[in-house]
């Protein structure tokens, strides 16, 4: 998969699915068949008779729970003999059919639908239409209609998919951040949990995962690249800070032991916390000039105008640290800008007046003071880092001081250290996934989505293979 796939959803074209009148239920199975089409939402409300008065449907009403196992055949309906043999999937399929038969428009002789489908599908559906005399014709997208969203079903953005998935569906138009997001959660995963031996559980286990070396860990399969990655980070950042284990100085520190340094590893820990908000900013500001154009992208808070107050505070607070006044100036400067389109976005957004210009001004406050309280919440990262450590640094204390005694202090002190890890292991692993969601949820999901998008979910009913293939009529 290109690259640049794995920021875009899967390209969508508007279609018309167009048949003669005596041709529809034959297109209808061939369209279900495929699979490849969201049909637009019934035009009729699913009471109008015209949607239930089918023969299909009254069966299916007397067959409750069938639709599930819903099959389509080319061959002509004989809901009577379906009923006798049995074949309740078939008679689910076939009100699927009525259902969506009374759902196209007929002009003349000619019934239509409307409905999405993939750009590189369509020559392949346009082929099975054609044999029934149907044909598939594309459409100019409706204004303000955003299509429904698909997403690469490759790579390790596939892989990623989920944590942005919960949190919503990414808007047809939007970058797709699942790769960013899925990289900035192991990242964040790493550095709270921090340790060579760890880590390298975690990749062992991602591994046995990926070649299913135990039936029981299948369950995992869809989350196995986050293990890896979550594991290779905690090595990484458990060498940098001369975790094995615990203290166990089995390698030297590379950078510091966070237990000596608490305070510059907070600080690293708002650092990091700085950048992954620049990049949420960033997305933000694109996602809303996709959206919008410039003027959506200018006024946003999670655009343009919240990086400018986000940059601006930066550099004014940097220039302040170091004693540099032209620095502190230009940084305050941009701030003041933020803070006026800022203000201005609000203000349109809340419908102008008196009382539009009190509520902007209450989200601007409010605005301020999230941007500052979300920096600030990226200390976890060390803190929870700082919690590993010292569980570690307790564990190996009390290994070491059995050790020392001998003889059952020896056999004590191999089971507080094997206890001991496990535990911490296990707490400190369920911390640092629940704390990195957070942080991936509310401090930079919120500034990248404005909007959510649809899923795109096409109609899909399989054929019964021992028909006869389709035909016209």
């Amino acid at each position: 998969m290109a690259l640049r796939e794995a920021f875009r959803s899967v390209r969508m074209q508007r279609v018309a699915l167009l048949a003669p009148g005596d041709a529809l239920r034959a297109m209808l199975v061939n369209v279900a068949d495929e699979g490849t089409v969201a049909l637009d939402d019934p035009a009729v409300d699913r009471g109008d008779p015209r949607a239930e008065a089918g023969a299909g449907a009254v069966l299916l009403r007397l067959h409750p729970g069938s639709a599930q196992l819903a099959m389509v055949t080319a061959a002509p309906a004989d809901l009577a003999g379906w009923e006798h043999a049995g074949r309740l999937d078939l008679i689910a399929g076939e009100a699927q059919l009525e259902e969506r038969a009374a759902q196209a428009l007929t002009r003349g002789s000619v019934s239509g639908l409307l409905g999405w489908i993939p750009t590189d599908d369509m020559s392949h559906l346009a082929e099975r239409m054609a044999v029934v005399g149907g044909a598939v014709v594309p459409l100019d997208r409706p204004p303000g209609v955003q299509p429904p969203t698909l997403e690469f079903q490759s790579g390790v953005s596939r892989d990623f998919a989920p944590l942005v998935q919960t949190y919503a569906t990414v808007p047809y138009s939007n970058v797709n951040p699942s790769l960013l997001a899925g990289l900035a959660y192991v990242v964040m995963f790493g550095i709270m949990f921090a340790d060579v031996g760890h880590g390298a559980v975690l990749l062992l286990v991602a591994v046995a995962v990926r070649l299913q070396w135990w039936s029981r860990l299948a369950r995992l399969r869809s989350v196995w690249v986050f293990l890896a990655g979550a594991g290779v980070v905690s090595m990484v950042f458990g060498a940098l800070y001369g975790e094995f284990f615990g203290p166990t100085h089995v390698f030297p520190a590379i950078w510091f032991r966070p237990l000596d340094n608490p305070v510059a590893l907070l600080g690293a820990g708002v650092a990091a916390g700085a950048f992954l908000l620049a990049g949420a900013y960033a997305l933000g500001s694109v996602n809303r000039f996709r959206e919008g154009g410039w003027r959506r992208a200018a006024f946003a808070s999670s655009g343009l105008a919240g990086s400018a107050l986000f940059v601006g505070l930066g550099i004014a607070g940097g220039g302040a640290y170091l004693g540099v006044v032209w620095l502190a100036l230009i940084g305050g400067g941009l701030t003041a800008v933020g803070i006026a389109t800022s203000y201005a976005g609000l203000l349109a957004s809340a419908g102008g007046g008196a009382a539009g210009a009190a509520e902007a001004g209450i989200e601007l406050f409010d605005l301020v003071l999230r941007l500052g309280s979300n920096l600030v919440s990226f200390a976890r990262l060390a803190a929870f880092g700082l919690t590993h450590a010292a569980l570690g640094a307790v564990v190996w204390q009390a290994t070491t001081g059995l050790w020392a005694l001998g003889g059952l202090g020896t056999a004590g002190a191999v089971v507080v250290f094997l206890t001991g890890n496990v535990v911490t292991f296990a707490l400190e692993g369920l911390v640092a996934a629940i704390q990195a969601l957070r942080l991936e949820y509310y401090e930079l999901f919120s500034r990248i989505f404005d909007t959510e998008g649809r899923p795109f979910r096409p109609w899909h009913v399989p054929l019964d293979t021992t028909e006869a293939p389709c035909s016209a009529g």
